[in-house]
């Protein structure tokens, strides 16, 4: 699969995210504003999943469709993707 300049800047924002909590650590901020922080970042790593398991999803069932392939296994290899990331 190819992964798009969308899904590698997604993933640059969250590296920038963790720093800034690694930050926020060595500074000693409460754990409140940690765990928040924490949270967006989990929170962006889900979406970014979710964003390359449906652009492959959506490229393995035209690819399917074209070879005259049932989709139902592909679909469901996502669902499992997705479900095993939470």
């Amino acid at each position: 699969m190819e992964y798009g300049d969308d899904v590698k800047k997604r993933l640059k924002r969250l590296e920038g995210q963790v720093r800034g909590v690694l930050n926020m650590m060595d500074q000693e901020k409460p754990c409140k504003e940690v765990v928040s922080q924490l949270s967006a970042v989990r929170s962006a790593a889900d979406k970014a999943i979710a964003y390359i398991v449906a652009v492959n999803l959506e490229n393995c069932i035209l690819e399917e469709q074209e070879n005259g392939n049932d989709t139902s296994e592909v679909v469901k290899e996502a669902i499992n993707l997705l479900v095993k990331s939470r």
